[in-house]
């Protein structure tokens, strides 16, 4: 068995302590949501939706990077306790924000976790309207871990109004079966066919044939990581409904939700 190398045993001890303060912040509800708008793409002054991602905070009130312990969260019940956690920050921000919409990641292991299934179902009780502003994103690889779970679940809450992405479209390996039971809402295309697809021949075909499938299925197509105008003209040219990425805006801890216009085209899902 090979020995232990100083950097390896240095590795693992900042792994450890980075999860631990991961621990911290969840029990000491050090977090809290950052939302990026994905607007139209016919007319990106209008905000379909926001996205929000869960940023939890060191001792210091910094940012714990999530790609320090995301990979490793994800397999235990630590995964399911953040996805708790940004279920919450998010049924609290469109309880204050009546008429928003708020997307979420979550993992197809929540489904199984009944603390998640409690607060949502919870919070349906006593808001019933509220599951129209919520929208809950899979992506493709959690998806297809627990098909014969995630069905009935969507059934259920789809029922009160919440709509579903399947994230990462493209990128898995998601059967054309599975899509047909689904019925997914809306199609997230993958960032990593996005950048300069504008004059990328080789991830043009890619992201038009994801379009055509998203329609197929009645999915609502949705690009993200747009960074550039000429790659959201493409995407608008092609028939992609929604434009998220830092072109349209960054992350905020506090959006202006006034912008989310009341006189706009019926939002996806």
């Amino acid at each position: 068995m090979d020995e232990d190398t100083p950097l390896s045993v240095a590795m693992t001890s900042g792994r450890h302590a980075t999860i631990a303060m991961v621990r911290r912040a969840l029990r000491e509800r050090q977090m809290l949501l950052a939302f990026q708008p994905a607007v139209y793409a016919a007319d990106p002054s209008i905000i379909g939706f926001y996205e929000g991602y869960i940023r939890l905070l060191n001792p210091e009130g910094l940012v714990i990077p999530a790609r320090d312990f995301m990979a490793v969260a994800e397999t235990q019940e630590l995964g399911r306790e953040i996805d708790l956690a940004a279920l919450q920050l998010a049924l609290t921000t469109l309880q204050r924000n009546p008429g928003i919409r708020i997307a979420i990641n979550m993992s197809a292991r929540s489904v199984g976790y009944q603390p998640w299934v409690d607060a949502l179902r919870a919070a349906l009780r006593h808001r019933p309207g509220i599951g129209a502003g919520l929208i809950l994103e899979i992506n493709e690889d959690s998806t297809m871990q627990m098909p014969d779970v995630l069905r009935p679940f969507m059934d259920e809450f789809r029922r009160a109004g919440i709509a579903f992405t399947l994230d990462d479209f493209g990128a898995g390996e998601t059967s054309l079966e599975l899509l047909n039971e689904f019925g997914f809402d809306i199609a997230k295309i993958d960032g990593k066919f996005i950048r300069d697809c504008h004059m990328d021949a080789h991830n043009q075909p890619v992201i038009r044939a994801a379009i055509a499938l998203a329609r197929a299925f009645e999915m609502f197509p949705v690009a993200e990581a747009v960074e550039t105008s000429e790659e959201a003209n493409w995407l608008r040219d092609n028939g992609v409904g929604c434009l998220q990425g830092y072109l349209f805006g960054r992350p905020e801890v506090k959006p202006d939700f006034s912008q989310y216009r009341k006189d706009r085209a019926p939002a996806p899902g």
